[in-house]
């Protein structure tokens, strides 16, 4: 009997690891149970990418450029932050620069903000290394 007990604390143990291996890094999920921020929704009317579970929505205008950045649903502390954008639209390529106004980091200018408009920003945050952030506007 006192085997038969231990080989099945044996097999528990090794398949222990199997069920806690999406450990989430001690986040919790809000009100729905698995919703990560993969599942973000637009909080300002823009487009949503995630990077290592940050949030970055783009709102781009044909006069101009907002980036919000929010981490687990708190906005990040944009001060001394910065980003470069690549916009291809077509065949056309037009860049731009943001740099911090409040809440978000933004450009004015004329920008290709049509449907379809691919856009790659390259965030630089104090205390963090460049992330590269890629959308699609719709």
């Amino acid at each position: 009997m006192n085997k038969k007990l231990g080989l099945i604390a044996i097999a528990a143990a090794f398949t222990l690891p199997a069920w806690s291996a999406d450990d989430h890094k001690g986040h919790d999920h809000d009100e729905k149970a698995g919703e990560h921020a993969h599942d973000a929704k637009p909080a300002h009317g823009g487009v949503v990418s995630v990077v290592k579970d940050v949030n970055y929505e783009l709102v781009a205008k044909a006069d101009s450029l907002a980036l919000h950045v929010a981490d687990h649903g708190k906005p990040v502390d944009l001060k001394g932050a910065s980003a470069k954008l690549t916009l291809l639209s077509g065949t056309a390529k037009s860049e731009a620069t943001l740099a911090p106004n409040g809440d978000r980091l933004e450009a004015k200018g004329k920008f290709p903000a049509g449907p379809g408009t691919k856009v790659v920003a390259v965030v630089t945050r104090p205390g963090s290394g460049p992330a590269s952030v890629r959308f699609t506007l719709k």
